[in-house]
């Protein structure tokens, strides 16, 4: 393993104090942030691709706007 020194700002200390009180060791908790934080980007481009994917797929596009054509046609007036 590396070692890595880390300046935190106030509020960075007491995420990190939140997330050694529910049992975490400090290097754990750092790790556990880390690997959480680069998940949740990790979704969040995989979503984008997909997003953008679908946004080309004309099949999928029909698609969309008959089922937005069909629910709009449903709605209650008034």
């Amino acid at each position: 393993m590396k070692a890595i020194s880390v300046r935190l700002d106030d509020e960075a200390e007491q995420a990190l104090r939140m997330l050694e009180a529910t049992g975490l060791s400090r290097s754990e908790a750092i790790r556990a942030a880390l690997l959480a934080s680069a998940e949740r980007i990790r979704r969040r481009h995989e979503v984008a691709r997909e997003a953008a994917a679908l946004e080309v797929d004309d099949a999928d596009r029909a698609e969309m706007l008959a089922v937005a054509s069909m629910m709009e046609s449903m709605r209650a007036t008034g």
